[in-house]
């Protein structure tokens, strides 16, 4: 063993999870290492070739907002790009990107080693170094030895990694990368509990042998998007996918194989992703559904690769090759490579505070898969938030705890640490209470304060985001101000739409709130003496159309807040509170929530807990002072 050098934070991987933990560490000031074991597979995408979607493409734009570097990555190396949801409300709107996947991985270890106060190092960590409940660094398999008051692991699915295909199964990571397993057994050996997951991967087929006459185009916006709100060049030569179906013959298929499947084999497996199931899992679970959409997805400009998205499968490869033949486009396809399901330990995420910090041992950090979720957006959201704290327990600094009101990553850290998973996480909008709030649109105006704040936001950008966020103000102050008469244009405008005449003057504002009115409306009645970018214009009239319901949510928040800023004692005795149920006070005991708000998120704590626990509370507090 030899000594390798000291740190103010190492992260152990470098997946989606470890890139922004390290970028973001370096950028707060502290001198960083990065350990990964293959420096050609910084930043893999070892599943579906894209980033974004509900509620996920939000999260990239929140890491953007704080500082992250996942939204100008795929802004400058994706294929295509689309606005996903868009007849709907600003609530459920996010954009989706396909990738050019190794452009993506190159783009990425540039940055990276590019980066002030960051090292990147390739090597395979077999041990944390831990005394007295405290981490001190790490040491690789080939003796080097890197210390650090702060260790961040993000090990993704490396961890005591399984393939599966049929009745084959092999010690891997994805990609048929090397799986790391003293980690995994020391992590256990400090007492945490681990938990087994799984996920999947789809056949690759080379786009030369699909016949896409067969199959239904699905092309990129025409009008150019970006994830970063600092793009400014946008690519305009997307490429396509495509969509087809599975059918009668697919589902036989699967029927009279599903014993060969390693996921139905009868062996006793890891927990997969409910919301991302694999064709098996379809098959079984919606028996009565005649077909499943199959998107084809390129994984790059330079290769003919092509992601069969939607048969995730862990069958055999001759079963796999049969599937695909059923498949209208692919009857002949040649797949090069099978698809495979993989096994994996995670750590029970109830044992972090929401800083991410492990409870077992000081300065230790997890983020990522290993913390029960899948995707690699939720790994990014954690990875900044990982990287941020971590450099800040080293520097002492200010931690980061975004709340449920505030961000979808907070949303999902408080989800995590607070009610656990038994399955491979992944966000929802459904899971946010406040997704009026937590929009596509509004990322920065949500986070870029807080990004400044925490030292990963440069001083350029912020300046750029308050002229933006003093361009709203004003015009929504504006709108709010000025009258509109019902002269003989607004009447002629507002027949052409369809909405009723006005009878008396209205405030500008409240024409906009009418459903059939745009801002672009509001434009040609009181044009502006300055010209607004497109962004600022969108905020406006989202902002003043949206109004009564943003404010009945900030109601709701501030209810909430209350109830978070209520701290509980640091060293409270769940024991001795008489009345509280059992299943609670065990519930309670496990998370050691901080606050009275987070006690009351626990699954299992109900609502008669939850008061007895603030007469507790106010008892002792009454208690102390009288003493004093």
């Amino acid at each position: 063993m030899y000594n390798a050098g000291q740190y103010d934070v190492i992260v152990v991987g470098a997946g989606h999870a470890g890139v922004e933990a390290g970028l973001a560490a370096a950028k707060r000031g502290a001198k960083t290492l990065m350990l990964t074991l293959n420096l050609d597979l910084i930043a893999f995408m070892p599943c579906n070739p894209s980033i974004g979607g509900p509620a996920k493409g939000v999260v990239v734009r929140e890491i953007d907002a704080l500082g992250g570097q996942m939204g100008k990555t795929i802004d400058k190396t994706h294929i295509q790009m689309r606005l996903l949801n868009t007849s709907k409300g600003p609530a459920v709107r996010a954009l989706r990107a396909q990738a050019d996947k190794v452009l993506y991985q190159q783009e990425m270890k540039k940055v990276i080693e590019n980066q002030e106060n960051l090292t990147l190092r390739q090597g395979m960590v077999d041990q944390l170094f831990v005394e007295d409940g405290a981490v001190k660094g790490v040491l690789t398999e080939t003796k080097a030895a890197y210390y650090a008051p702060t260790v961040i692991v993000t090990t993704g699915t490396f961890m005591r990694g399984k393939v599966l295909i049929g009745d084959i199964e092999y010690e891997s990571g994805p990609n048929n990368q090397r799986s790391t397993v003293k980690l995994s057994e020391q992590l256990e050996e400090l007492g945490f509990d681990i938990v087994r997951f799984k996920t999947g991967t789809p056949p690759r087929v080379n786009s030369h042998t699909i016949d896409y006459t067969k199959t239904e185009q699905q092309p990129g916006d025409e009008v150019p998007r970006a994830f970063s709100y600092e793009t400014t060049e946008f690519i305009t030569d997307q490429i396509p996918c495509w969509l087809t179906y599975t059918g009668e013959f697919t589902h036989q298929i699967i029927d009279e194989n599903l014993g060969r499947s390693a996921m139905y084999s009868g062996a006793e497996r890891g927990t997969g992703p409910r919301y991302c199931p694999s064709i098996e899992d379809k098959i079984v679970r919606f028996h009565d559904k005649p077909r499943h959409q199959i998107f084809l997805e390129p994984e790059g400009r330079d290769t003919e690769e092509v992601y069969v998205q939607g048969l995730s499968t862990s069958l055999p490869e001759d079963i796999q090759k049969r599937l695909l033949e059923t498949i209208p486009g692919l009857e002949k396809a040649d797949m090069m490579r099978a698809g495979y399901a993989i096994e994996y330990d995670a750590v029970v995420p109830t044992q972090l505070w929401p800083t991410l910090e492990t409870k077992k041992v000081d300065g230790l950090f997890t983020a990522g898969q290993i913390n029960g979720t899948s995707g690699y957006e939720e790994a990014g959201g954690q990875g900044i938030v990982a990287g941020i704290n971590a450099a800040a327990k080293s520097l002492d600094k200010e931690p980061l705890i975004l709340d449920r009101s505030e961000a979808y990553i907070g949303v999902m850290i408080d989800d995590l640490v607070t009610k656990g998973t038994n399955e491979p996480y992944r966000l929802l909008t459904s899971r946010a209470e406040y997704r009026l709030l937590l929009r596509h649109d509004n990322a920065d105006l949500r986070l870029t304060d807080i990004g400044y704040k925490m030292d990963v936001v440069t001083e350029e950008r912020y300046e750029r985001f308050t002229r933006k966020k003093n361009l709203i103000d004003q015009e929504v102050k504006r709108l709010k101000s000025h009258i509109i008469k019902p002269n003989e244009d607004v009447q002629n405008l507002l027949h052409e739409l369809g909405g009723s005449p006005l009878k008396d003057g209205v405030r500008a504002s409240d024409l906009l709130r009418r459903p059939e009115i745009k801002y672009d409306h509001i434009k040609q009645l009181i044009p502006n003496d300055e010209t607004l970018p497109e962004d600022v214009e969108e905020q406006v009239e989202i902002i003043v159309k949206y109004e009564g319901y943003i404010e009945k949510s900030m109601q709701q928040v501030d209810k909430m807040r209350k109830m978070d800023n209520k701290r509980i004692p640091e060293h409270i005795n769940y024991d001795d509170i008489q009345g509280i149920a059992t299943e609670a006070r065990e519930k309670l005991k496990k998370v050691q929530p901080l606050s009275v708000g987070q006690a009351s998120r626990i699954s299992g704590v109900n609502p008669s807990d939850i008061s007895i626990l603030l007469v507790y509370i106010e008892q002792g507090v009454r208690s102390q002072a009288s003493n004093e």
